[in-house]
């Protein structure tokens, strides 16, 4: 079922209409009221339910239909708006990722006037000040509200590989004091695999049965592992300079882990860059290209365990990655100018 029967579904003429101001009608779009106040959205559903969903449809006669799930029943809250109406500046107590499914949409974060297309996302933090436009245009926006516990679990499952769950692990669920959102782009405008995962997630939510818990869970790691692979993100200065240092500190554990038979490739295949990034960033960082900077970490772990094991020195070649002991030897000698014979003996003499 494409996304868009589904959202159809969530607000067609069949749903009943909540009276206007009724919960949880006013939690779903507050218009603004005051240009100072910030209104604080706290989580609205119970906290065993990790994730909900709110859709907008808004036409260009300025009405919006929204709705909420999971809720206890099923409605639509419908409003008229005039043009370039806002809502209420807030903040929220839950990660939202907002992702535009027809259409545009425009929110103002932290003063600045964004505009998102079709295919767009937007991750904004519990601390963010923003507000949405509500412009006579046809749109169709899915938010997704995402608590605390669920994105740290999503974060753990995923540490090791993904370049953007570590950062946003590190910029959104470490740093509580931190004011950030992240724009996303897809790479391939025509790709909808992200798009079948919140087909998926939003029919869990209206229609929850056994499961439910589990498959949500999947489609979020799902979603975010897409976000990291997928799509292009925008970041300031420190996020990208903050963002640089935590993938080089993952790519260095990585080959150091597996410096006897890692390969350009696998590095793309874990971490997604494109091949020479490696070199750019090792050559930035080291000075040294991809596969100098690999022969250090073997030829030094071999003189580790030279002084460390009494294992033979063909041995430690090989357990390094080399099987040719002549072309080993050279390398050692033009690491540290002597052969590993004779450095494990001067080593040794030196305890």
């Amino acid at each position: 079922m494409p996304l868009t029967t589904t959202l159809y579904d969530l607000v067609n003429k069949q749903v009943p209409i909540l009276p206007e101001g009724k919960q949880p009608g006013n939690k779903l779009v507050h218009p603004e009221n005051s240009r100072t106040a910030t209104e604080v959205k706290s989580y609205p559903l119970l906290k065993r339910e990790y994730v909900f969903a709110i859709y907008w449809q808004m036409s260009s006669r300025g009405t919006l239909n929204a709705t909420l799930i999971p809720w206890r029943e099923r409605f639509r809250y419908k409003i008229r708006y005039g043009s370039e109406m806002k809502t209420q500046l807030h903040v929220h107590g839950y990660l939202e990722l907002a992702y535009v499914a027809e259409g545009e949409f425009t929110q103002i974060i932290m003063g600045k006037e964004i505009t998102f297309g079709k295919g767009e996302l937007i991750l904004i933090d519990r601390n963010c000040v923003h507000q949405d436009k509500l412009r006579p245009v046809d749109a169709k926006i899915v938010f997704l509200g995402i608590s605390d516990d669920m994105f740290s679990e999503i974060c753990r499952e995923n540490v090791s590989t993904q370049k953007l769950i570590t950062f946003l692990q590190e910029a959104l669920v470490s740093r509580k004091d931190t004011r950030q959102y992240i724009h996303f782009k897809p790479l391939d405008p025509e790709d909808t695999a992200l798009e079948r995962m919140l087909d998926i997630l939003l029919r869990e939510l209206a229609n929850p049965d056994a499961g439910s818990g589990y498959i949500k869970k999947g489609v979020l790691l799902r979603i975010f592992r897409l976000l990291s692979t997928r799509y292009d993100f925008a970041l300031t200065r420190d996020q990208k300079k903050e963002m640089q240092t935590i993938v080089y500190g993952e790519i260095i554990s990585y080959i150091n882990r597996n410096c006897a038979n890692v390969t350009i490739r696998d590095l793309t295949d874990t971490f997604h860059f494109q091949e020479d990034y490696f070199n750019r960033l090792l050559k930035q960082r080291t000075g040294l290209t991809y596969s100098a900077y690999v022969q250090k970490v073997r030829i030094e772990k071999a003189a580790t365990l030279l002084v460390t094991s009494s294992k033979t020195i063909d041995a430690i070649a090989a357990e390094v990655g080399y099987n040719n002991r002549g072309f080993f030897n050279k390398l050692f000698i033009s690491r540290y100018g002597m052969t590993a014979s004779q450095y494990r003996k001067g080593q040794k003499l030196k305890q």
